[in-house]
């Protein structure tokens, strides 16, 4: 029977946030933290143990508050910044750079709806989760999947329920896949309200809610440390104010284009900081390795290697200009529709490749535990896990392409 999971405490600083940084700054800070979390990586993939020390890390550099509005105490922070900060989280260690990513897209949303005429965050509830990111690491994201429904993005209402009583929502169900789970201070739950006229929308239960139990069932190949841990719900009770973005069910979950953009790039960045670990390590395993055959020369004067090598540069410089590209294009208002799709399904179709190649540079070498190439590889191949996936999306393509030639024809 799976262990309710103790809910950890990071630590909390409370002293008032300093000015906002800008985008160098804030890299600069992000790549100085990557020798530090990668020499953490090893021990938290090896125990499954949440990366809590990395956040106190980040928390002290001062980039938890990245994307939260300027005028609202944070860095302000775009698109393009945050994917730059989270790809270098992600050489450092891309379990940490998921939960980052995740934190960053929620309080993303909330200052895109604080300047919206009529946001979908309630203020009080906005207030009250950027005071608390304000002040120390309080990690806010969001349980959607269930272990029926699966992902919402493949269509289907949420088992879930909210029900009301007075003064708030009692919310009911089991998710699973709660990335970051017990360092999480929120937990936004995907639910449909029990009204006679049934609505869709997010609940946000504050860290330590009676009814909500956290269960240690994360035991997966790759990504370790994200601690995706089921949530069970039993009558766990918020106030009204916390309600979020309600419409009625019969509509379906309605994914809103700013939120698949920041998921899109986020996660793709992610995956592509791991496969870039894993040619940084390549790079120096070829450099160094001199098999007695080549007589004293290296396998990185091999040309055969060199053509390999080069692939795996172009791969990511391709997956680079594409996620930087549209992350700049969204930041200016200008992206295509559409971009960021194309982008993560690049990215990762890039990764994967790039993971195989190295693995086939560097033979035994690559699966064998001492080596950290063999971490970075099972980290890549979590890419193809994450909805929608590349399949989907080329499914999305392929039928909007054909009902637009549908429709040229018939007119």
């Amino acid at each position: 029977m799976s262990a309710v999971l103790q809910v950890l405490q990071p630590p909390v600083n409370r002293a008032s946030p300093g000015p906002a940084l800008d985008e160098a700054s804030l890299l600069a800070r992000a790549q100085a933290l990557i020798g530090e979390l990668a020499a953490l990586a090893e021990a938290h993939d090896a125990s499954g143990a949440a990366p809590a020390p990395q956040f106190a890390l980040l928390h002290q550099a001062d980039l938890l508050r990245l994307t939260i509005a300027r005028e609202a105490g944070g860095h302000g922070a775009g698109l393009a910044s945050a994917r730059a900060v989270v790809g270098a989280i992600a050489q450092g260690d891309p379990t940490v750079a998921l939960i980052l990513a995740m934190h960053y897209s929620n309080h993303a949303a909330i200052a895109r709806s604080q300047r919206a005429a009529q946001g979908e965050w309630p203020a009080a509830l906005a207030d009250e989760l950027i005071a608390a990111s304000l002040q120390g690491p309080a990690l806010l994201n969001a349980a959607q999947v269930e272990p029926e429904l699966g992902s919402p993005s493949h269509g289907g209402l949420p088992a879930a329920r909210a029900r009301r009583v007075a003064g708030g929502w009692q919310l009911s169900g089991h998710k699973v896949y709660v990335t970051g789970g017990p360092l999480l201070a929120w937990i936004s739950v995907l639910a449909v309200t029990d009204e006679p006229e049934p609505r869709l929308g997010s609940f946000v239960l504050p860290r330590g809610t009676p009814g909500a139990r956290l269960l240690d069932t994360w035991n997966p190949m790759g990504m370790r440390a994200t601690v995706s841990q089921d949530l069970v719900l039993d009558g766990a009770w918020v106030p009204d104010h916390h309600a979020v973005g309600l419409r009625p069910a019969s509509l379906g979950l309605q994914r809103e284009a700013h939120g698949i953009a920041w998921y899109f790039s986020l996660v793709a960045t992610v995956y592509d900081g791991a496969a870039r670990s894993a040619r940084d390590w390549l790079g120096a395993f070829l450099n160094q390795r001199r098999p007695s055959a080549l007589g004293g020369a290296n396998l990185a004067s091999l040309a055969t290697v060199q053509e390999k090598f080069g692939e795996i540069e172009l791969l990511l410089q391709t997956s680079d200009w594409l996620l930087d590209s549209h992350a700049r294009a969204y930041d200016s208002g200008s992206a295509p529709d559409g971009l960021v799709a194309v982008a993560k399904h690049v990215a990762v179709d890039n990764a994967l490749r790039v993971a195989q190649l190295a693995l086939e540079l560097a033979g035994n070498h690559g699966l064998a535990r001492r080596n950290p190439l063999e971490r970075h590889l099972r980290n890549v191949l979590c890419s193809q896990i994450h909805s929608p996936s590349n399949s989907l999306i080329r499914s999305n393509s392929g039928r909007a392409a054909l009902q637009k030639r549908q429709a040229e024809a018939a007119a």
